[in-house]
């Protein structure tokens, strides 16, 4: 294993498999702030030119946090196919590279290599992409997955519905949920921040949310995104639910710092397969983001590109029905600009796509940031482009809850539109059947709930 290399006539020799990892990521200012940056454009060259020429194997056998120290780890490691990776074992990070890039390279092709590779050498091919590189491969793999609904198929782009509210009122809720729904927004998720992290406040909303699914005979499903063991305690109380939610991080210390191991996980799903409402099987919904291990001290030294792809290869042993990264939430400190936040988002769609889960995004952005809602409207046409699952609408971009800004429900209509994309089949129907849409297209109803719904 070569891990020296010489660039205009200057020799570059980095420390190991992680070391070439973080060096060869593009300017991320979380990186910067973890002290495991390229410390210039010509050492992010060199570093990129040193992994192009490591070998898959090289990747897998060093991991960046140590097997017998984290679960998250080992989940990937042992979820690997090794008839696959004995195929693909001696490939170049350059060769991977090119057999995704190639044309005569089909899904069924790139499903399959997928299931040999751990989640380091994803994020080491990544590395290797540009922007429109990754566009491409991307939009050549397609994750479905089923709820109440199907997921993911080709043709379409799904909304997950916040109707987020400062105090979890229930009729302000429902006034903001009826909005979204009267601009074809929700296929995906009716889906809900609450303030109030509480089995009362969560049920109560799930209550709502059930109601207006039956009386309306919509095709979707809902969840209150509280804590995980908030929600385990309100399914055990009767509270109806489609799926249980969970923030995941890319190492077992990470996820300790949310507040939930492995073993948790596991039990929601299995008592949603009992107690759940969904015909599933696919049950769960995990959210990610490119920095959170930086922040409680968990990324062991690593950038946060490839922790982020540990995120996929542990959402995958789940067998999730949605995860998204919430691509700028967290601020500067991690995602400095609209240049980085657009690339994080493009990297992560394509991480999650080739570790094999349902993969949509949140396009967004905080008010300290150097970006703006242009920024975020360029990001959800490019992951339309690539086949995205799905993103995230909130009443004008603005959610007042979160404090901060991502796609307006009215945007996912004129990406449909532009691109000749459908909502999920179910809720197309729906969608025309109530006269919201007509053709495929926002009827003059759109935006005026209280016509449709009558409230």
């Amino acid at each position: 294993m070569n891990l020296t290399t010489t660039l205009h006539g200057k020799s570059f020799t980095f420390r190991d498999v992680k070391d070439v990892l973080a060096r060869a990521n593009e300017e991320k200012s979380g990186d910067k702030l973890a002290g495991v940056a390229a410390q210039s454009s010509l050492e992010r060259v060199a570093a990129k030119q040193v992994l192009a020429n490591l070998l898959v194997s090289d990747l897998r056998e060093h991991p960046v946090v140590p097997y017998e120290h984290d679960d998250v780890t080992r989940i990937i490691q042992d979820g690997v196919d090794e008839q696959v990776y004995a195929e693909i074992r001696n490939w170049s990070m350059a060769e991977l590279r090119h057999f995704l890039l190639d044309t005569a390279s089909t899904e069924a092709m790139i499903r399959r290599i997928s299931t040999g590779l751990t989640s380091e050498v994803v994020a080491g091919v990544c590395k290797l992409m540009g922007n429109l590189d990754l566009v491409y491969a991307a939009s050549k793999m397609r994750v479905p997955a089923t709820c109440n609904t199907t997921i993911g198929l080709r043709g379409t782009y799904s909304t997950r519905l916040q109707p987020n509210h400062t105090t979890d009122s229930v009729p302000g809720v429902t006034a903001s949920l009826l909005e979204g729904l009267s601009y074809g927004c929700g296929d995906a998720l009716l889906g809900l921040n609450p303030v109030n992290d509480s089995v009362g406040t969560m049920t109560e909303i799930l209550k709502r949310f059930a109601q207006i699914k039956q009386e309306y005979a919509i095709p979707t499903q809902t969840c209150v995104l509280a804590h995980i063991k908030t929600q385990i305690e309100a399914l055990k109380q009767g509270a109806p639910m489609d799926m249980i939610f969970q923030s995941i991080a890319g190492s077992q210390k990470g996820n300790e710092a949310f507040g939930f191991t492995t073993q948790t996980v596991q039990e929601a799903r299995a008592l949603l397969k009992s107690h759940g409402t969904s015909r599933g099987p696919n049950v769960m919904y995990f959210e990610t983001g490119q920095g959170s291990e930086l922040s409680s001290d968990a990324h062991y030294g690593a950038d946060q590109v490839t922790m982020e792809a540990r995120c996929y290869g542990y959402a995958k042993a789940f067998a999730p029905f949605m995860v998204n990264t919430v691509v700028g939430f967290i601020g500067p400190e991690y995602l400095y600009d609209s240049r980085q936040v657009i690339r994080a988002g493009l990297e992560d769609h394509f991480m999650g796509k080739l570790s094999g889960v349902p993969m949509g995004c949140d396009c967004c952005y905080t008010n300290h940031m150097q970006a703006d809602q242009n920024d975020v409207e360029n990001l959800a046409l490019l992951l339309a482009v690539s086949g995205v699952n799905f993103t995230i609408g909130v009443p004008a971009g603005d959610d007042i809850m979160l404090n901060y800004q991502t796609n307006a429900y009215h945007d996912a209509a004129a990406i449909r539109e532009v691109l000749g994309l459908k909502p999920i089949a179910e809720f197309d129907t729906w969608l025309e059947k109530m006269g919201i849409t007509r053709d495929g297209k926002l009827t003059e109803l759109a935006g005026k709930p209280e016509l449709i719904f009558g409230r």
